[in-house]
């Protein structure tokens, strides 16, 4: 009966919207439907409350989006005071210079700055950009980028996208340079290398710095793709805490607490070939947005928001791993930054594991899609319920894979991946 509304509401959404949802990750392909919750009501602070009104401790944040908490009292106020004067103009706002330029005052390629609604318009943009400057058409690929074709192409949901356009991106392996410079080796028109930073491994610096001086070297851009590193692991993104600069970034999730803004960044005459490529929007400049980003760039600047993302995500991890030695789990890791830390499940049953994990987890009051995505709100106490959670279902699920009897522990469905990136 916990999770009653949320099956009822997904028949509803269903007849109207595919998937019953508008993104994968937050469908219920991502949690164990029948066992978990599927819609959310409202947030507040660091918790959500779903339509069956139980409470959790949300270590989803919007996907990475709300990097503050939920009704942030001063990007509230920021939105509010917006709104009384206006959404979308019919000519460009001055909050798009404020905010440009202290993104520029903050992040190390950044000359210039374009915005978007989200990352695929982005990354997207970035690599008309980079074809357009080069004059050539490849794409050196390493990541997650967004479901736009040149990337979706590679992935093994490329429904749809033409076997053309799938030949012109490339794709390469995290922290291994030789693979990068194999594709240099083998196609002369490489227009951008682009890639995350870091996601669930660290870079090795002589990795980032290997594929600069490769761009450099072939006259290919190079392009970070922060929309996750950037407002979580340092405030000018990981090119700054890694000392490495791109010649383009995009950024945006944490960027406005929940706002609908991204944005594309870098040297300014790379940039300045958006007077000649094709990259407009209605919305770009919509205010309410900005006016968001404008706040939350102020409070990053004037408070300790990535030390305590870091903080709190320690604490999670080293309580967590503390378990997994305590009951002798050889299965499961946390992997990754301590602001975005992934679950590595390693075993034949993976996807049922974690279904299981994500179903226990919930019931006891923490929101969870394999990830643990910290936010300023946060707080000593709701570490301590998330380790009170895991230590609930850490030894359940161990004891269940020793007896052969996991699939008795699943109430609902398993999940269902949708690729596998990371």
């Amino acid at each position: 009966m916990r999770y009653t509304k949320s099956n009822e509401h997904l028949r509803r959404a269903l007849e109207s919207i595919p998937t019953g949802s508008q993104t994968f990750s937050k469908s219920y392909y991502s949690l164990p439907k029948g066992a978990a919750p599927l819609f959310i009501e409202k947030g507040l602070g660091a918790h959500v409350w779903d339509v069956d009104g139980n409470e959790y401790i949300d270590l989803v944040n919007g996907l990475l989006s709300v990097s503050l908490g939920y009704c942030n009292q001063d990007v509230d106020q920021a939105i509010k005071e917006q709104l009384k004067k206006g959404i979308t103009f019919s000519l460009p706002h001055r909050l798009e210079a404020q905010v440009a330029e202290k993104l520029i005052d903050m992040i190390p390629c950044a000359e210039m700055v374009r915005f978007g609604k989200n990352g695929t318009d982005a990354t997207s943009a970035a690599i008309r950009l980079a074809r357009a400057f080069t004059e050539k058409s490849k794409i050196a690929i390493c990541g997650y980028h967004g479901w736009q074709d040149w990337y979706i192409g590679t992935t093994t949901r490329n429904l749809g996208v033409p076997v053309d356009t799938s030949k012109l991106s490339l794709c390469f392996q995290f922290n291994d340079i030789d693979s990068l410079v194999e594709l240099f080796e083998k196609n002369e028109d490489i227009a951008a290398v682009i890639l995350e930073p870091m996601s669930s491994s660290t870079p090795d610096l002589s990795f980032l710095k290997g594929i600069k001086s490769l761009c450099e070297k072939n006259r290919a851009i190079l392009i970070f793709d922060e929309m996750i590193t950037g407002f979580r692991f340092d405030n000018g993104g990981a090119q700054a805490l890694f000392g490495v600069t791109p010649d383009i970034a995009t950024f945006g999730k944490g960027m406005a607490n929940g706002m609908p803004i991204s944005a594309v960044v870098g040297r300014s005459d790379i940039m300045l070939y958006m007077d000649k490529i094709f990259y407009s929007g209605t919305f770009g400049g919509e205010t309410l947005s900005l006016a968001a980003a404008n706040c939350v760039i102020d409070i990053y600047r004037n408070n300790p928001v990535v030390q305590h993302l870091s903080y709190i995500g320690k604490l999670i991890f080293d309580g967590v791993m503390a378990l997994v030695k305590q009951y002798d789990i050889n299965w499961f890791s946390l992997v990754g930054h301590n602001s975005w830390k992934i679950m590595s499940i390693n075993h034949q049953d993976e996807v049922l594991i974690k279904s299981v994990l994500i179903q226990e987890l919930c019931e006891k009051g923490v929101l969870t899609i394999g990830t643990h995505n910290i936010s300023y709100a946060m707080t000593n106490n709701d570490v301590e319920n998330i380790l009170d959670a895991y230590d609930y279902a850490l030894p359940l699920i161990n004891s269940a894979i020793k007896k052969n009897a996991l699939e008795l522990l699943l109430k609902g469905e398993k999940i269902q991946p949708v690729f596998k990136v990371r």
